[in-house]
């Protein structure tokens, strides 16, 4: 398509109201004092007319015209080579996708021998699976040729350096490379000066290029609201007698209750916080308030921790079910434990000496005074007390529990693809949610405790009430499968993590993505907020551990050490620390607080992405397990560190 054709489409766009940004008509304006300048950058409205490979060039100028790319990368300034370079990888995808599609197959096989081993390592794994497109009925289905067909790849780049790949296309009058860069790739252009290799390798590796500045630009409410007001339901500590009536002595003291020292304090709102309205929240019943009090009071009493002082840690490992536990999770009071296996079947441990007890029959229910303040407590079978439960239904592997907030029911995600809700009372399922259409990898409970949230390799993520069948907002944007999901402490948003190496944060009030973070170089399997909000770290197979800042989604620290996945994380409840742990048998503790202080002690450059803080700088402490590969992490009331671990006897 030459620049007369482009000028013509826009002008059709505009007589339809197609257009709908002030950039596109930014561009067309533009394009019309200045056809040369604006040629590299496509229209995003008419992106999908242009994403087939309809061109037939001559198959012999392919490797000529990314070779003499590559020599015109190679011979530029330092301050530009390294961004310039970063056009390199989606020209040569796409030049040897519209070799396969045009029938020029040996000449595309040639072509991916030639320049694939010299693209960057973290693009090796995409490579290899697109080498096995070798006919144009391979492209469908195909992940990795569906992602960078339909979309353009996002280059984030200064404007001088697009200035300068800009009159190095024009004077060659490349048509090839022209060509597929106008309709498949789409430069992020910011003022300021061109990044350096760290700053770039730092934000690359995600399969549609980097996020673009205007996705993470949405005001997030990443505050957390005060709590409501349950000083009314806590008894009084202890009575205290006041002075009685000197003129009369023999007149009995009066008793006053001493005010409870744990609500004494008044806490400052949030002005980061959400609206108090800005979701529907369920009203607290009674019983949900005694428990906010006991868990107030459990945490008065945690410990502050820090490098001087490091948590205690209890490990939990699981032994011969090395290749069949799937998942474990630990209720929020620390009391149970949850194990999901490949066989369908979902056990329930107890942690403290109360065992696991079963509601009592229908005859003895009747029995019951249901106007008890304890009801609940006498319609449990004290002689049905067991150390253990085991939940079935499921036709497939359990990927992911999760417990609500109460212990009283337990979500279930698998490979069957459907998400089961259970009774910790009456230990059955109480709801099949179906909607998923493949095997669901993820699900959440909401820390209120209503909303629950699911990851699916359907390439979505749903979230959903307990009272309603059908899901009430779902998340699309993801190009391959979303491997783990979390909320957000205030409910109002929940991260996404995926195959697609990208990090998203979804507003739950309106189903939009407000955030969309890239920086890991394979799959992502495990996300945590911090106890802040403000903060979300995410790790993946790619061994790192990387911290995010929400306010403006950048990436502030690449925390270094493990040598296989980290499926893990957790915060402890002080916030203080963070903890990472894997498959390579060690459980990390870092330095968060200084982590965040020196984060924030920098000038921030919000046109594009800062310094990255890369290693093992803030690394307070590491233990090892001793062939015990960690699946779950989890801090109690009280800042003491449970881990589960499964035992691998094949590496004794």
């Amino acid at each position: 398509m030459d620049k007369g054709q482009i000028a013509a489409v826009l002008q059709i766009l505009k007589r339809y109201n197609l257009k709908g940004t002030e950039e596109l008509l930014r561009k067309e304006a533009s394009l019309e004092d200045n056809a040369d300048e604006d040629v590299l950058q496509p229209d995003s409205s008419v992106s999908s007319v242009l994403t087939g490979y309809k061109s037939d060039g001559d198959p012999e100028t392919y490797e000529a015209s990314y070779m003499e790319l590559k020599h015109f990368v190679e011979g530029t300034l330092d301050i530009y080579k390294h961004e310039l370079g970063t056009i390199l990888y989606p020209v040569f995808v796409h030049m040897y996708l519209e070799l396969v599609y045009n029938g020029h197959t040996e000449k595309a096989v040639a072509l991916m021998k030639k320049f694939g081993p010299e693209q960057d390592s973290y693009y090796q794994d995409d490579l290899k699976k697109l080498a096995l497109v070798m006919k144009p009925d391979h492209m469908n289905g195909n992940e990795l040729a569906d992602t960078f067909k339909s979309n353009q790849f996002i280059i984030r780049i200064s404007r001088d350096t697009l200035s300068l790949l800009k009159r190095h296309l024009n004077d060659k009058k490349a048509s090839v490379l022209l060509n597929i860069i106008q309709e498949h790739l789409y430069f992020d252009m910011y003022e300021g000066v061109a990044r350096n290799k760290k700053q770039i390798d730092a934000t690359s590796g995600a399969i549609g290029g980097e996020a673009k500045r205007q996705d993470n630009k949405t005001k997030v409410y990443y505050g957390i609201p005060k709590l409501p007001d349950i000083q009314s339901l806590s008894a009084p500590v202890e009575e205290e007698e006041e002075v009685g009536d000197q003129d009369n002595p023999d007149k009995p003291k009066k008793k006053k209750a001493k005010k409870d020292p744990l609500f004494s304090k008044k806490t400052k709102s949030d002005p980061n916080a959400p609206p108090a309205d800005r979701i529907p929240v369920p009203e607290l019943k009674d019983n949900d308030k005694l428990e906010k009090v006991k868990a107030l009071r459990e945490a008065s009493k945690r410990i502050v921790l820090g490098p001087e002082l490091l948590p205690s840690c209890c490990c939990y490992t699981l032994l011969n079910a090395n290749y069949s536990v799937c998942c474990a999770e630990v209720s929020e009071d620390s009391s149970m434990l949850a194990v999901g296996f490949n066989d369908s079947i979902i056990k329930v441990f107890t942690l403290v000496p109360q065992k696991l007890k079963a509601m009592k029959s229908a005859e003895q229910l009747e029995e019951v005074n249901i106007e008890a303040e304890d009801v609940l407590v006498r319609m449990m079978d004290e002689r049905s007390g067991e150390t253990s439960r085991k939940l079935c239904g499921h036709g497939g592997a359990v990927y992911s529990v999760s417990f609500s907030p109460d212990r009283a029911l337990l979500l279930s995600c698998s490979e069957d693809t459907t998400i089961r809700l259970w009774s910790l009372q009456i230990w059955t399922c109480l709801v099949v949610y179906k909607g998923h259409m493949f095997p669901v990898w993820d699900v959440k409970f909401s820390p209120l405790g209503y909303y629950f949230a699911s990851a699916s390799y359907d390439r979505t993520a749903r979230l959903w009430a307990t009272d309603h069948y059908q899901p009430l907002r779902l998340f699309t944007g993801h190009f391959s499968d979303v491997n783990c999901i979390q909320f957000h402490p205030n409910s109002n948003y929940v991260a996404t993590g995926s195959s697609d190496r990208r990090v998203c944060l979804w507003d739950c009030a309106t189903g939009n993505h407000v955030r969309l973070m890239t920086g890991h170089k394979s799959p992502i399997h495990a996300l945590a907020f911090s106890v802040c909000g403000r903060f979300l770290a995410s790790s993946g197979t790619d061994s790192g551990v990387l911290i995010w800042d929400l306010s403006h989604g950048h990436l502030i620290a690449q925390l270094m050490g493990h040598e296989r996945a980290v499926h893990c994380l957790a915060f402890s409840r002080c916030g203080n620390v963070l903890v990472s742990a894997g498959l390579d048998c060690s459980m990390k503790i870092w330095d968060f607080t200084k982590l965040t202080e020196d984060a924030s002690s920098e000038e921030v450059n919000v046109s594009h992405n800062p310094d990255v803080k890369i290693g093992t700088e803030y690394l307070i402490r590491d233990f090892a397990t001793k062939n015990s590969p960690l699946i779950n992490l989890h801090f109690t009331r009280r800042n003491l560190l449970l881990a589960v671990a499964i035992f691998d006897g094949t590496n004794v």
